[in-house]
């Protein structure tokens, strides 16, 4: 449990939080949410120990451990994706080097009897007994599997982790700590480095996780998926909701609502009051009943209404340029950066007023694909542009496309021409740059802020095909919803690289999915697409292709169904085979391993070579680790033909 007493903290004079209290109970999923500066990274800094408040305090249980999860690290580390990611078992790995010692050093003792002798073999046991208990045996095999959650390859593991972008290097990290299973995560928009599927792996990872969770995203889907319990920062203030997010916000709204209510019921009855004591202030006949009042008024607590912060982003896209039917045509496109191709032999085409979603695991070539369409990179094959196509970008490392050393107003006014230079600062107050801000370098600004700032100049150039690469990354939920609104009434085409469900939801109308160098089209929105894959999964292998036309086909359909049965009978009987022989491994396994462990806690065993048997185990346990992970592939797979036989 975590307890946040009294805090306050402030900079430049202004309250960022005073006099702040609330707890995180056990398995508590706790959402932070708030606007951009509100201090909700500022808040997981003074939990984790980062940041000192002015006042007040964070008491932690004794012995409870932390992981923080920021939203920039720079980990620079020089060991493959599997050697940094196991630097996570440090508890582990010094326990093994300290149960190779007391193997050792119990060889080479012949005094069996001693007491020493039976210390040693009782530090052994609780040795052993606290490596099976941390996942000693396992843990390479649990590493594989929680790094191929956050979208890793096989092939991946082998790769220096400094190979790898930031993003990626972010997922390391992550994987990391949950590997390392602290009593209370710290998660800082985990969601920003991670593809769509990552993203529901790890919404099952936290939900099923025996501690505590607070996590900052202004991911919607994933809040509601993962937490219990909402924590909102409004000037300088919380406010706690036992309640997901979209629970949160009707509540919210309910609570205002009534506070509202309650505050114009006050206000009249305060009225009144004056009023009576107004008209009868002067009258010796109405003294004892206006002195009443008049204390009323002195004992009555009253109701303080919310001010509402109502500063947000303001604007819509200017009418798109008529362009043809056609605006983007691909035959046989490919993209390498010198090795392997990222994109090979891709097919496909974009329609007028098409809004098609980008979507894949990271590294499948979606911001690659961008890239090219927008001229930035060259391809092999060809690329044509239909009619009069004017293309607006908004990069996903959106900070490399601005000059760091010019200000907010500068970075406008320099691409503003004609008329529209009369409203670069009208421009700029509607994505709140006012006053001192618009003389704020761009270096200096925040990625909330330069996200806005780019968004600002993709109004001075109109366009007819809008790019845009994870435009919602550091963008509170009120602006996302402000960019959405905007996006629904754009009248050009749009192409939107997002892992943000709840923003693509009813924004698109396709899907171009990634994967292994080649794109499919989807129709439909995000929600269409993820049934779909969902369903894909489950059968695994996709049905067969309907027949048109009785006498056309030399097969009919109820002989390929037939067929298809029977070879999923065979299938499964083979894998239930298969399922029941690494069972008895397994079996067998354990019995070995607790035969040799109960050698070696026998203090009567004289001339027993307790180094040769500790070596033993430990290869004992690597094959039990290799056929658990067999047995659950094995497993897996057999449900999943069950589940496709039982829809045939």
């Amino acid at each position: 449990m975590i307890s946040i007493n009294n805090l306050s903290i402030h900079f430049t004079g202004t309250d960022l939080f005073s006099n702040v209290s609330f707890q995180v109970n056990d398995r508590d999923r706790v959402g932070l949410v708030g606007k951009n500066g509100s201090g909700k990274s500022t808040l997981l800094n003074i939990i984790s120990g980062l940041l000192t408040p002015q006042q007040g305090d964070v008491v932690l249980p004794s012995g409870a451990t932390l992981g923080y999860l920021r939203q920039e690290m720079e980990t620079g580390s020089h060991k493959t994706i599997i050697e940094e990611a196991l630097t996570a078992f440090d508890e582990t790995r010094k326990l093994e080097k300290h149960i190779q010692k007391l193997n050792t050093e119990i060889g080479n003792r012949t005094d069996y009897e001693s007491k020493d002798y039976h210390r040693l073999i009782q530090q052994l046991t609780e040795a052993n007994d606290r490596f099976q208990l941390i996942g000693g045996q396992t843990m390479e095999g649990t590493t594989e599997k929680v790094l191929m959650g956050l979208g890793f390859k096989r092939s991946d593991f082998t790769r220096p982790v400094k190979e790898f972008s930031s993003g990626w290097q972010m997922r390391v990290e992550l994987a990391k700590i949950l590997l390392q299973k602290p009593d209370i995560i710290l998660l800082d928009e985990p969601t920003n480095h991670l593809d769509i599927e990552s993203i529901q792996w790890l919404e099952e990872f936290l939900s099923d996780y025996f501690g505590s969770v607070l996590l900052v995203s202004h991911d919607r889907a994933f809040l509601d998926a993962v937490t219990n319990r909402t924590i909102e920062i409004e000037f300088a203030k919380i406010y706690d909701y036992k309640a997901s997010y979209s629970d949160y916000v009707t509540m919210r709204e309910e609570r205002v609502a009534r506070q509202a209510a309650a505050y114009s019921n006050q206000q009249k009855q305060i009225r009144q009051i004056e009023r009576f004591i107004e008209r009868f202030r002067y009258k010796n006949t109405k003294a004892k009943q206006v002195q009443s009042r008049v204390k009323m008024l002195e004992r009555m607590d009253e109701i303080e209404i919310e001010d509402k912060d109502q500063s947000s982003i303001r604007f819509s896209f200017p009418p798109a340029p008529r362009a043809g039917k056609v605006v983007l045509e691909g035959l046989g496109l490919s993209k390498s950066y010198g090795g392997p191709d990222v994109l090979h032999n891709i097919d496909f085409a974009i329609i007028n007023s098409d809004k098609v979603a980008f979507v894949g695991k990271n590294g499948e070539g979606k911001t690659t694909l961008s890239r090219v369409i927008i001229g930035e990179l060259e391809h092999t094959g060809t690329l044509k542009y239909g009619h009069n196509v004017q293309i607006g970008y908004f990069a996903q490392n959106q900070g490399d496309y601005l000059d760091p050393e010019k200000t907010v107003f500068e970075t406008i006014d320099d691409i503003a021409t004609g008329d529209i230079r009369k409203q670069v600062r009208s421009i700029l107050g509607s994505f709140l740059f006012s006053g001192d801000t618009i003389d704020k370098k761009v270096k200096v600004l925040s990625g909330g802020e330069k996200s806005r700032l780019s968004l600002a100049k993709l109004l001075l150039t109109p366009s007819n095909l809008l790019v845009l690469d994870e435009p919602t990354n550091h963008l509170d939920m009120q602006s996302k919803d402000i960019l959405k609104n905007a996006l629904l009434q754009f009248d050009g085409t749009l192409i939107i690289v997002s892992h943000d469900r709840d923003f693509l939801q009813g924004l698109t109308n396709k899907v171009f999915e990634f994967k292994d160098r080649k794109i499919r089209e989807h129709l439909g929105d995000i929600y269409d697409f993820l049934e779909y894959r969902k369903m894909k999964t489950l059968k695994e292998l996709e049905q067969a292709k309907q027949v048109a036309g009785g006498s056309a086909s030399n097969v009919s359909e109820n002989k390929l169904n037939y067929e298809r049965r029977k070879q999923l009978e065979r299938d499964i009987r083979k894998t239930s085979n298969q399922v029941g022989k690494h069972e008895e491994a397994i079996e067998k396994l354990e019995q070995e391993i607790e035969a040799k462990q109960k050698i070696l806690s026998d203090p009567a065993g004289k001339d027993i070579d307790f180094n040769q048997i500790s070596k033993e185990i430990n290869a004992l346990n690597k094959k039990l680790e290799a056929e658990m992970l067999a047995w659950e592939e094995a497993h897996q797979k057999l449900e999943y033909l069950q589940a496709e036989l039982s829809e045939n």
